[in-house]
Order: structure tokens, then C-alpha cells, then sequence
């Protein structure tokens, strides 16, 4: 394997790369801007250039300087180079960039939503001046609205030219584009058209500093209090990998999770902007029984051991069938398979109605718009057949319930961000006992026996199987609201009541082991994807007690 050093460390690099992707690959900094491995390179910054010594062919392959700086971006990385990042021509370099990076930058980190998350901030710590040498006026750029989710501040722009990029060589659909020339350059769309492309958030986290913002996340909470979780896309099938970024308990942002065999760097704005009906008002947080009001002070103290007592008397000593939505995980589809199966051996099983709108949309870039938004139908479904009966689908199930005969009691689960119980579903259930596990009001919720308040896929840990087959596991992200509960750990509470045990606690990893011991479900014991584990960064300021 060929070889170069960068600041006297030897390492080994694959033919191609560059000296700026050798040196990230073995977690060593070189400072960039206009890079991005998801992009073209322009080596426009220029921030990154570095000193590059060389084996001479001509002179007996002897080490000889380069004579001018080169882009660590755009040089090939090549064998017995020597790099330094840290001699005198290339720190003075990095430091007059930054210099002129900031002569006509506003300095308004106070009330920059990106201050915490900045390079330019990190950069002009690590590599700028201690003082800004410019006394003259700056220029003032305007703030403009680029389409209905994204501002410009002009002004804090670097001119890395990030988004221009994107727009052109990933989504293809060309929106932005650089205006003017010198000082007075600019970002701007053309006349006429918005930055609205069904990927135009991804231009916000490309920005590496506070120019491109989200009006959504404007002004709302410091980055710094953020916690982050790993999560997986709970809206569509593509299981993009996402981090849900989250502060006492309040969903803040969701922002992409790099994984090349996924979603690469890029999540779709519908998943970036669609979760919101987490902490939407309307959110169903209280259990409730029919007849009983769920008002009544002394109601509300009792109302899970109520509900889930009306439950269990309702569905015992009847045939069951339990309609599992594939927006579940598939702990959450086990546990409620084991316990419809406890009661009846020969309960019936369905997968819930697979929301399909369009169809797969595949940008030029390679990212694929899922047109089935449910994320775990795959998953649910290869859980179900575990048990080793014939699964139906929605519609097959609602058939069954239309014919007049079959199951006296049934178990409907939803957790969808939207409508999804029909007329038809309705008025098929007839007299039959009703246990519904929702989220969101529906038609159904009056109807209902027995009405259970879940928590959405935010709220708990699981598995979900994405179009491709890939099975990955999320993490919760925050506490679920008021009474609400995982249908995994209403499953298990339900369970225990059948023989008046005490209920386990939920626990995904542990479930998973369970369900492994099934030969038909050992996948996930060692082919589920777990995230990533990131060392926590530790800051290189000295801290002073006062």
C-alpha cells in the first residue's frame, strides 16, 4: 500500500484519494470550507492549502519542495509525499484566509443560530488572529427568503458554494446560483423560482457557517443544550438514518446521520420537517374506557389498570384478530403477536394499511424519495410470519370482518402521523369488542372499547426493516408524553395481567434476544445495524474558575 506523512505520521492511502480525504481518514485536520465528499471539487476556499514536498523522477527520486501551496482538496495523494499542514508558509496561509473571510463578516455569533456548530467560529480560534486587522466600513449584504422553509443571511456567506452544488449535481433541479463578482458576490435564486425542491433542507447542514437557516428552527434553542439520538426515518420505507436532536424532552430538529449504504449524507424535507405531529395538541395521551369518563379525577388515577382490565376482559375467551400497523417496530409487533396468541392460539394476524403516495422518485445525486410511507411493513410482516400463520393485509383483514362470522373481539394499532382508519374498516367491525392502540385522533376513537394512548417511534427503542431489507435499530429519543406507552410495553403489561404477574419493562436489546431463538427470526441477533458509537468531543479551552 503507497504512503505519505502528513505532519510526520506515515500513512497508508488507497490510489485516488486525495491529500484532504488521507488525512480525514486517519481523524487528522486539515481545515476546509468548499470540500464536502458528497460534492464536486472546486478547491475555491482555499483554506486547505498545504505545503507538499515530492520524490524528484528527474533527480534520482529525491525529496524536493513544491514551490507553491497546494489544495489538500484537489491534490492526489501520492507516494513518499511528505505534508505539512502546521510549517510557517502554511499557517500564515491559513490564517490571511481567515482574515479575509472575516473583513466583511457581520461577527453576529450571539444571535447566530449556527454559534456552537460554525467552522468559521472553530477556524478563527484554531488558525485565525487574536485581532482583526480591518478598520474600514463593511460591507452589508441582505437577508433574503429563498423559499417557503429557508432564509440567506448574505452577510455571514463564505462563497464555499456548497448549495450551488447541491442544487445542481444532486436534486438537478438548479435553483441557486452565484451573483455578482468580488466583494459584492452573492448566493441567490434565479428570478422567478424558490429553493422548494423536495431535498432543499439538506443545503442548510450544508452550510458551514450561519447563512443558510431554517425558519423553522429559527431563534428556537442554543445548539449547546441539544442532546442528540440516533434514529431511523419513522415516515417512510427508505430508513434513512437521522439524529433527532432534542432538549428536556422537546423535539428541537432533525438533522441527516451519514451512513454511504442508506441515505449517504441527504435526508428528504419529509422527513426533516414531517414529524411534528409528536407535540402536536390533538395527541392522544390518556387511556379510556367506554362509558367511563376520562375526566373524572379519580378516573384518571386508575384509568391504565381500568383500560387494560376492560381490555383483558373483553378479548379473553374470544377469537381475536389484531391488525399490526407498519409504522410499528418489530419488538413492538412480537410482543403484541405473543400476546393475542396468549389468548387465542388461533388468533388472526394482519399487517396494517401501507401508506403509497407516487411513486420512487431517484435524483441525480443517487438519493431515492420513497413513495411508501410506512417504515417498517417488511419488518412487521416477517415478524407476523414467525408464528407460523397465513398474514393478511389490510384489506383482506377488513373482508374478514365484513363476512359477518370470524373474530369476536379485535386489536387495531395505528401510530400513523395521519388519517388512516376508513369508513369501510369502520362499519366491518359491527359489534365486535374494539382495543385500539393510537396516537392520533381518528374515527374510531368513540368507537372503541377500549381506547390505549401509544407513543410514537421518537418515544421508544426498536427495529425497523427498510425497502432494501436492512434491518436497523433506533434509539428513544425522548420520554414518551403524559400517560402514553410503547404497544411493546402495553403488550407486556397486558401479559402479565393474564396471569397477574408483575409487568417487565421494555427493553429492545433484550427482546431482540428473544425473538432470536426463533430460527426464522435469528437475524436479529447479529444482522440488525446498530448506530454508530461517537466519542464525545472534548473542548481544547482552557477553563479558569473565577
Amino acid at each position: 500500500m503507497p504512503q505519505l506523512t502528513i505532519n510526520g505520521q506515515e500513512i497508508g492511502f488507497e490510489d485516488g484519494q486525495s491529500i484532504l480525504e488521507v488525512a480525514l481518514s486517519s481523524e487528522l485536520e486539515i481545515p476546509h470550507y468548499c470540500w464536502h465528499p458528497g460534492l464536486s471539487v472546486v478547491a475555491s476556499c482555499r483554506i486547505c492549502l498545504v505545503e507538499v514536498w515530492a520524490p524528484n523522477p528527474r533527480n534520482d527520486n529525491k525529496l524536493e519542495a513544491i514551490p507553491k501551496l497546494l489544495p489538500a482538496c484537489q491534490t492526489p495523494a501520492a507516494d513518499g509525499q511528505v505534508v505539512h499542514t502546521d510549517s510557517p508558509k502554511a499557517t500564515a496561509n491559513q490564517r490571511a484566509v481567515m482574515e479575509y473571510l472575516l473583513i466583511n463578516h457581520p461577527v453576529d455569533c450571539p444571535v447566530c443560530d449556527q454559534a456552537g456548530e460554525c467552522t468559521l467560529q472553530d477556524y478563527a480560534y484554531r488558525y485565525g488572529r487574536s485581532a482583526s486587522r480591518f478598520e474600514e466600513t463593511k460591507i452589508k449584504q441582505p437577508k433574503k427568503d429563498l423559499g417557503p422553509d429557508i432564509l440567506l443571511y448574505s452577510d455571514r456567506c463564505i462563497m464555499c458554494s456548497r448549495c450551488v452544488r447541491f442544487t445542481r449535481e444532486v436534486t438537478g433541479t438548479c435553483e441557486l446560483m452565484v451573483e455578482g463578482r468580488g466583494a459584492q458576490e452573492s448566493i441567490d435564486v434565479f428570478p422567478g423560482r424558490a429553493l422548494d425542491n423536495e431535498l432543499s433542507g439538506n443545503v442548510i447542514d450544508l452550510c458551514p457557517v450561519g447563512a443558510l437557516l431554517d425558519k423553522d428552527f429559527l431563534f428556537q434553542q442554543r445548539v449547546w443544550y441539544l442532546t442528540r439520538t440516533p434514529s431511523i426515518d419513522g415516515l417512510t420505507s427508505g430508513g434513512d438514518n437521522i439524529s433527532v436532536e432534542h432538549n428536556h424532552g422537546i423535539v428541537y430538529r432533525i438533522k441527516p446521520r451519514t451512513n454511504l449504504e442508506v441515505n449517504t449524507w441527504w435526508i428528504s424535507d419529509e422527513i426533516r420537517w414531517g414529524w411534528k405531529f409528536i407535540h402536536d395538541e390533538s395527541r392522544r395521551r390518556m387511556p379510556r374506557v367506554r362509558g367511563l369518563d376520562p375526566h373524572d379525577p379519580q378516573q384518571a388515577d386508575l384509568a391504565w389498570k381500568s383500560a387494560t382490565d376492560a381490555a383483558l376482559s373483553g378479548m379473553q375467551g374470544t377469537h381475536i384478530a389484531a391488525l399490526i400497523s407498519p409504522m410499528l417496530g418489530c419488538e413492538d409487533a412480537w410482543h403484541l403477536a405473543r400476546l393475542v396468541k396468549s389468548i387465542d392460539p388461533d388468533a388472526v394476524l394482519a399487517l396494517g394499511p401501507v401508506p403509497i403516495d407516487g411513486e420512487d422518485k431517484t435524483f441525480p445525486g443517487g438519493y431515492t424519495l420513497r413513495a411508501e410511507k410506512a417504515p417498517n411493513a417488511r419488518g412487521v410482516r416477517r415478524v407476523l410470519e414467525s408464528f407460523g400463520d397465513e398474514i393478511l393485509d389490510a384489506t383482506a383483514f377488513e373482508e374478514l370482518l365484513a363476512s359477518g362470522g370470524g373474530p369476536a373481539s379485535v386489536l387495531l394499532t395505528g401510530n400513523y402521523p395521519s388519517a388512516w382508519v376508513t369508513e369501510s374498516l369502520e362499519g366491518a367491525l359491527g359489534d365486535r369488542f374494539v382495543v385500539l392502540l393510537d396516537t392520533m385522533p381518528n374515527r374510531l376513537e368513540e368507537r372503541a372499547d377500549v381506547f390505549l394512548p401509544a407513543a410514537t417511534w421518537m418515544e421508544k427503542s426498536g427495529t425497523f426493516e427498510n425497502v432494501d431489507g436492512r434491518l436497523q435499530a433506533f434509539e428513544r429519543a425522548i420520554e414518551p408524553v403524559d400517560y402514553c406507552k410503547s404497544e411493546a410495553q402495553i403488550a407486556l403489561d397486558l401479559l402479565a395481567g393474564l396471569d397477574g404477574s408483575k409487568p417487565e419493562w421494555f427493553n429492545a436489546v433484550m427482546t431482540r434476544q428473544q425473538m432470536a431463538i426463533e430460527p426464522a427470526l435469528k437475524m436479529f441477533l447479529d444482522e440488525v445495524h446498530l448506530p454508530e458509537v461517537t466519542a464525545p468531543v472534548e473542548s481544547d479551552m482552557e477553563m479558569i474558575e473565577l
